[in-house]
């Protein structure tokens, strides 16, 4: 028997079930797995034996899934220690993939995954295991190195620009002088702010300020930009990440006792409403709104980009045919050939060069005020938005795909 297993990390992305699929309809015609399984919540739940073979399942129960968002086959946030640390985890693990006769581990995550990936390609080399590692990239942050963009980040950008698009309007019908200020996430980097620049109407940016974290934020600045601009318009539309800081380091959107996940990363969230109070508390405005778009960015398969749905699947696809020639210890990324016509193509890089670092916004894409971006950002984020999704509809609503089998519902 010659089997494989995909598993998914991390924060999911309207995407990640794509690529998942792209494992499976690949197998489906090359036939070179004996059975695609599946590790319900991730490490985590291969560790409990929690597996399911997606194979025994009929296929046009589960094809549904590159159309559904979130992590169709569960997720973790699992923090895995090297094999010095901690040897019982990596015995563990190899003994049930030898158990299930598993060649193949296809893992579908951020950067945190593939240091996963990398960890267990390390120990298979080190003890001559016959089970080749590959990482599948995923996450809507757009922060994974080397490669153009990431799986999720194009959607994400679509919801977020439309969402921008929207409530500009909304806010727009007041006569008041006001302040609409939306918050996304993107604890590190400003790729997702950054993405509002492709909302325009009339030919012209809806957003008149975007602050990122490669930026150190200043709320004094912050006061001046909203004034002056509030002296030649009415309404003034901001867009600002979740990690911003000071210059010294803080977070601008952690409060005393905020919470950490397992790998230490600081649970963000707030800023706008931080922001909003300094505004009013200034009467900088009359009146201010705000939003936060939190896991909207991450699920929203209704206002997916069909090209990033098309390429998730496509590095799924390319993992797997990658994984016949023998590759390991590598992750699939995307490699940008044009823009205009948009092109792309899939290309495997060391997982050593990805895990554990960060791809930052170019600052010489941001203004030199430090509080929007330039032309650069806009060509780069417009054609990974494009095509809507063929998404069935059912009684006027998206129909999805869930598993049942696989969490026992």
């Amino acid at each position: 028997m010659k089997n494989c297993i995909v598993a998914q990390s991390g924060g999911p992305t309207s995407v990640i079930n794509a690529s998942a699929i792209g494992i499976l309809e690949s197998n489906i015609n090359s036939h070179y797995y004996d059975n695609v399984y599946a590790g319900i919540n991730g490490i985590q739940g291969i560790l409990n034996k929690h597996i399911v073979n997606l194979s025994d399942i009929n296929y046009d129960e589960v094809k549904g899934l590159k159309y559904t968002p979130s992590s169709g086959l569960g997720s973790c946030r699992y923090k895995l220690k090297s094999f010095e640390e901690n040897n019982e985890e990596y015995i563990k693990i190899f003994e049930i993939l030898e158990e299930y006769e598993i060649k193949t581990f296809f893992y579908i995550g951020g950067n945190d995954s593939q240091d996963t990936v990398h960890k267990f390609s390390i120990y298979a080399n080190k003890h001559n295991k016959d089970v080749k590692f590959i990482g599948i990239p995923k996450t809507i942050d757009n922060d994974l190195p080397i490669m153009d963009h990431t799986p999720g980040f194009g959607s994400a950008a679509k919801l977020i620009a439309t969402s921008v698009l929207e409530n500009f309007l909304d806010a727009s019908v007041y006569s008041p002088k006001g302040v609409f200020i939306l918050e996304t996430m993107g604890r590190d980097t400003g790729w997702l702010a950054a993405s509002a620049c492709i909302a325009t109407i009339n030919g012209n940016p809806v957003v008149d300020f975007i602050y990122l974290p490669e930026i150190a934020f200043s709320p004094d600045k912050f006061i001046e930009d909203v004034a002056k601009k509030l002296t030649q318009k009415n309404h003034v539309f901001v867009v600002v990440s979740e990690g911003i800081r000071t210059k010294e380091g803080k977070f601008i959107g952690e409060a005393e006792g905020t919470s950490h996940d397992k790998f230490g990363h600081t649970q963000l969230g707030g800023v706008c409403g931080f922001l909003k109070n300094l505004i009013l508390n200034t009467n900088t405005a009359e009146k201010v709104r705000v939003l936060e778009l939190s896991t909207l960015q991450r699920c929203s398969m209704h206002c997916a980009s069909q090209t990033d749905i098309d390429e998730a699947f496509e590095v799924g696809k390319s993992a797997a045919q990658y994984s016949i020639h023998g590759v390991s210890g590598n992750m699939i990324g995307i490699r940008r050939l044009s823009n205009a016509p948009y092109t792309s193509e899939t290309f495997a890089l060391e997982t050593s060069k990805v895990a554990n670092k960060i791809k930052y916004f170019p600052k010489e894409w941001i203004n030199e005020e430090g509080n929007n971006v330039t032309r650069d950002a806009y060509e780069y984020t417009l054609p990974l938005i494009m095509g809507e999704p063929k998404i069935t509809i059912e009684n006027g609503l998206p129909k999805y795909t869930f598993l049942d089998e696989a969490f026992k519902l």
